[in-house]
C-alpha cells in the first residue's frame, strides 16, 4: 500500500445501511492493512480549526518564560505547557525538536473522575485560547466517538462498546509547535519514529509536510490529505485490545530539507484515551487458534502510566 485510504463519516451517519456497512468495511478493512486513514465528514468546521491555528501559533509565540509558568511539575505532562525537547520516542535519548500543550477532559457528572484528572491550565495571557481549544475538543471527541462505533461494528461488538469508556475518557487535545531548525539537529528529529499510545489519534492537519507511516514492507509513505479530512489512525490500546486484528502503525515527523529549516510546523492531534479502568484484555471476539492472545491482561490507566515512564514525562 502506498498511499492512506480516505472514507467519509457521512456514510456511516446516514440512514442507508449499504453506506453504513460501506464505510465499516472501509475503515475496518484500512485499519488493520496499514492503521490510518484519511476521514472527511467529521464534525471540526473550518472555521474552528482555523481559529484554534491562529490562537496556537499565539500561544507559541510567547516569550519561553512566559510559556514555561505554565509548565506544571508532578503530573507527567497531562496538562499545560511542555518544553522544547523534552519528549522522546520510546527507546530514544535524543528530544524531539518541538514543545507542545495538552487540553485535558473537562468531565461532566462524575466526581471520581474530576479528582482523578489535573485541572486544564488557563493561559491568561491569549484570552481565546482556552475557549477555542475546548471546543476544538468536543467536536474531536464527538467524531472518535462514531468512529469507534464503526470499528466496534467490525470486530462484532455492539456499537456502542466504547461509549462508555470514552465518555469523560482521558483525552488529550495537543497543539505542537516544530520551531524553525537553527542547527544541525545531531541525530534529533522532529518526531521520531512511534506509536500511539491511545485508542485512535485524529490528526487535524499541519501547516507543513513531514509525516510519514511505515507500511507492511516497512517502507516510509508521506501522509497527506485534503484540507476538509482529519487524519486518524489506530494507538497501541486498540491493538492490544484486538490482540492486533487493527494495527497500530509506526510513524514519525521527519526534518524537512535543509532549505525549509527555517520554517515552523505546527499540528494539532488529538489522542483519545478511555478512563483508566478500561480492561485492555484481549477481546474474545480476536482470538482463536491462528489469533492465539499475544498480551497480557492490563487496564488503561496501567498500560498509560507504563508508557509516560518510558517516554520521560513521569
Amino acid at each position: 500500500m502506498k498511499n492512506i485510504p480516505s472514507v467519509d463519516l457521512s456514510d456511516f451517519l446516514s440512514n442507508d445501511e449499504k453506506r453504513k456497512q460501506k464505510f465499516i468495511k472501509e475503515i475496518g478493512e484500512a485499519y488493520e492493512e496499514i492503521g490510518f486513514v484519511a476521514l472527511k465528514g467529521h464534525f471540526l468546521t473550518d472555521e474552528l480549526s482555523e481559529n484554534l491555528y491562529k490562537e496556537v501559533k499565539n500561544f507559541f509565540d510567547l516569550p519561553n518564560a512566559v510559556k514555561q509558568k505554565y509548565e506544571i511539575e508532578g503530573i507527567g505532562g497531562q496538562r499545560g505547557y511542555t518544553s522544547f525537547g523534552k519528549e522522546s520516542a520510546k527507546g530514544r535519548t535524543e528530544g524531539d525538536l518541538k514543545e507542545f500543550w495538552h487540553f485535558g477532559q473537562e468531565v461532566v457528572n462524575n466526581d471520581k473522575l474530576k479528582e482523578e484528572y489535573p485541572d486544564n491550565v488557563i493561559v491568561n495571557e491569549v484570552p481565546n485560547f482556552n475557549k477555542t481549544g475546548m471546543e476544538t475538543y468536543k467536536m474531536l471527541e464527538k467524531t472518535a466517538i462514531y468512529v469507534l462505533r464503526a470499528l466496534a461494528l467490525y470486530i462484532g461488538l455492539d456499537e456502542f462498546y466504547f461509549d462508555k469508556y470514552v465518555t469523560n475518557g482521558n483525552s488529550i487535545l495537543r497543539p505542537i509547535h516544530y520551531p524553525p531548525i537553527v542547527g544541525e539537529p545531531k541525530g534529533a528529529v522532529r518526531a521520531a519514529a512511534h506509536g500511539d499510545i491511545n485508542l485512535i489519534t485524529l490528526l487535524m492537519g499541519a501547516s507543513a509536510s513531514g509525516l510519514e507511516v511505515q507500511n507492511k514492507q516497512g517502507e516510509w509513505i508521506a501522509v497527506t490529505a485534503l484540507p476538509e479530512q482529519l487524519v486518524i489512525n489506530v494507538g497501541d490500546m486498540l491493538e492490544r485490545l484486538t490482540n492486533n486484528k487493527l494495527r497500530s502503525t509506526i510513524h514519525r515527523v521527519v526534518n524537512p530539507p535543509k532549505e525549509d529549516w527555517n520554517k515552523p510546523r505546527y499540528s494539532i492531534p488529538f489522542f483519545t484515551h478511555p478512563v483508566s479502568e478500561m480492561s485492555l484484555n484481549c477481546l474474545l471476539e480476536c482470538i482463536d487458534n491462528e489469533h492465539p492472545k499475544a498480551y497480557d491482561d492490563i487496564t488503561a490507566g496501567e498500560f498509560l502510566n507504563e508508557r509516560l515512564r518510558e517516554l520521560g514525562l513521569m
